[in-house]
């Protein structure tokens, strides 16, 4: 197969849905950005500057006007005994003002704004709201922020419309952690400026995140336990190389016999798929006396390991430690405790307890290459690519046969390829990916991950032909089919067609967070803003780590704070979203 293969191009985030639209997106992977931003921020000159590293320490512009030169004509009216009208007169007192903020007396600035808003006629609304708006910024330098607030909100109250007053109180309700009317002011900001500042992007960026991660931390303790859907427990299933919950013998009833109970009847309907049934079975073991408890050890491993599926983290905890803290218990069963105990840390966000259990694990058994397979995603998750592949390397030496281990080596591979630079590596590694794929032909990882890398290299034809012969062998995977919605909106743009997609794969798996969260990002792009919060609320239900509940909340977060200041402000976004794409910009709007 010939192909170009491009390292500068390539361009890999940890969450893939920031390829939604084939933008690198600034915020919620997608949520803010309808229009790429291709420019720094102009300053009141015109002319282009960076914005500052830290934005805390970023003073907001007053109204611009030249204060010298404005002082200088009404001091040369006042000579010639003009006599000042109202305006004219506020105006005055607001350029002295402006002269003691830019000299740090913003005492003395509060006063001279004092004057002007008290002289200047209210008709002159747009005048009111600067002087107001000045004023809020010289309690800012102060730290008086109920004094800013309240000047932000009569500011607005002149000018409905007024950014720069909107992200000053946006910076206030930060100050005193009010962080829900802290993210609807700062996106009224960014619909105001057309998401053309990178500065307010990146303020609106953190006001997501610490609203999500509070969000977060809320829904963890409230989460209702779900069952996972087959598909994802196969998944699951399929990522363990020798977990002895699958390569154990358990003995199989026969028609005739009383009907199983306790661990076996927990094992039969795992192997049927009936997995409502597994976690009261097992406690049905675990309950029992010693002498009817055969499999204890081994209900407590499925049991925690359902909890863990569903969700119900304190739950599974206490199963992995209860078999830990017995020190009969078999040696293996003990090493995957510890694995699964690992992974529930990592999703718990306690990364260095999950990589210590990992150190346990193969202390226990050091040829175990579940131990260096898990770990090795764990670590390929965490963006510690070079470590992650030393883990790969390890697995596939205990385990050569494993396909799923060989193929995801060859993707950490290419990971490290591209940091690296390395062209001919690159070319190395994608040879690679294609004996991997004729060595197991019947592995649709090979097929998946194959499309994916040649997705991320722009050979989008190719990905697609991959991508087919990946649904060939698992047809209700509804990952392939998400990954397939985001690739034609990558290659062609064409959401109709990715909307059909993504609806497909709820369809073949409602339960599949991915499906409603991209969708849901679709929505967003598409001005559907309600539709999108549905989404974005179904996905929550199935979010399985903090990091995943963080990232879905400020998803919703996001769109939630977009309709309520769209409503407020009476603009519709899908204007918002068309004057941004052609660079109009509406009046009164400024």
């Amino acid at each position: 197969m010939a192909m170009t293969l491009n390292i500068g191009s390539v361009k890999l985030t940890k969450w893939q849905l920031a390829l939604i639209l084939g933008t690198p997106l600034a915020i919620g992977l997608g949520t803010y950005a309808v229009k790429r931003w291709t420019a720094a921020p102009k300053g009141v000159d015109g002319e282009k500057k960076r914005p500052k590293a830290k934005i805390e320490k970023q003073a907001i512009s007053l109204d611009g006007t030249a204060p010298d030169k404005e002082l200088e004509r009404n001091q040369k009216s006042a000579e010639l005994g003009e006599k000042l009208s109202p305006l004219k007169e506020a105006n005055n007192y607001k350029t002295e003002g402006n002269n003691c903020y830019r000299n740090g007396k913003y005492d003395e600035a509060i006063i001279f704004y004092d004057k002007a808003i008290d002289k200047c006629p209210k008709e002159h609304r747009t005048d009111m709201a600067i002087f107001y708006q000045n004023r809020a910024a010289s309690y800012e330098m102060l730290k008086k922020w109920s004094k800013v607030k309240e000047d932000c909100t009569a500011s607005l109250e002149f000018n409905p419309r007024y950014a720069k007053a909107y992200y000053r109180r946006a910076r206030a309700h930060e100050a005193t952690n009010d962080m829900n009317e802290c993210l609807d002011d700062v996106t009224a900001t960014c619909i105001l400026e057309m998401f053309q500042n990178n500065t307010t992007i990146m303020f609106a960026d953190r006001v997501l995140k610490e609203t999500g991660r509070v969000d977060a931390e809320k829904g963890m303790r409230n989460r209702v336990a779900i069952v996972p859907s087959a598909c994802f427990v196969n998944t699951y299933t399929r990522s363990f190389i020798a977990d002895p919950l699958q390569t154990m013998e358990v003995p199989v009833p026969s028609e005739s016999d009383a009907p199983t109970k306790g661990f076996l009847r927990a094992h039969r309907a795992f192997l049927k798929e009936k997995y409502e049934e597994i976690i009261p079975a097992c406690t049905e073991e675990i309950e029992s006396s010693e002498a009817e408890a055969q499999y204890k050890v081994e209900a407590l491993l499925l049991r925690g390991t359902f909890h863990l599926l569903c969700g119900s983290y304190a739950e599974s905890q206490q199963d992995f430690d209860a078999i830990l803290a017995n020190a009969d218990a078999d040696p293996n069963l003990r090493a995957y405790a510890y694995i699964k105990r690992a992974a529930l840390f990592i999703q718990l966000d306690q990364r260095e307890k999950g990589l210590a259990d990992f150190d346990e694990a193969e202390r226990l058994n050091p040829e175990n290459p579940d131990v260096y397979h898990q770990r090795a995603q764990i670590l390929l998750l965490l963006e510690q690519i070079e470590p992650a592949l030393a883990e790969f390397e390890k697995a596939v030496r205990i385990a050569p046969d494993h396909a799923i281990a060989f193929v995801q080596k060859c993707y950490a591979e290419y990971r490290l390829s591209l940091l690296a630079g390395d062209q001919r590596r690159l070319e190395s590694v994608m040879h690679t990916f294609q004996n991997a794929i004729d060595r197991f032909p019947s592995c649709v990882e090979c097929y998946s991950l194959m499309a994916q890398v040649l997705a991320d290299q722009q050979q989008f034809p190719q990905a697609q032909e991959y991508y087919e012969k990946a649904m060939k062998l698992a047809p209700t995977n509804p990952a392939l089919i998400v990954h397939q919605a985001i690739m034609v909106l990558q290659w062609r743009g064409d959401i109709e067609m990715a909307v059909q997609l993504l609806n497909k794969a709820i369809e073949v798996d409602p339960k599949c967070e991915l499906a409603y969260e991209t969708l849901g990002t679709v929505e967003v792009q598409r001005a559907q803003l309600k539709r999108a919060v549905e989404l974005f609320e179904k996905a929550l239900l199935y979010a399985k780590s903090q990091a995943e509940l963080v990232h879905v909340y400020s998803l919703r977060n996001a769109a939630v704070a977009q309709i309520n200041v769209t409503k407020k402000l009476g603009i519709d976004m899908n204007s918002v979203s068309a004057m941004a794409q052609s660079g109009l910009m509406p009046q009164g709007v400024a």
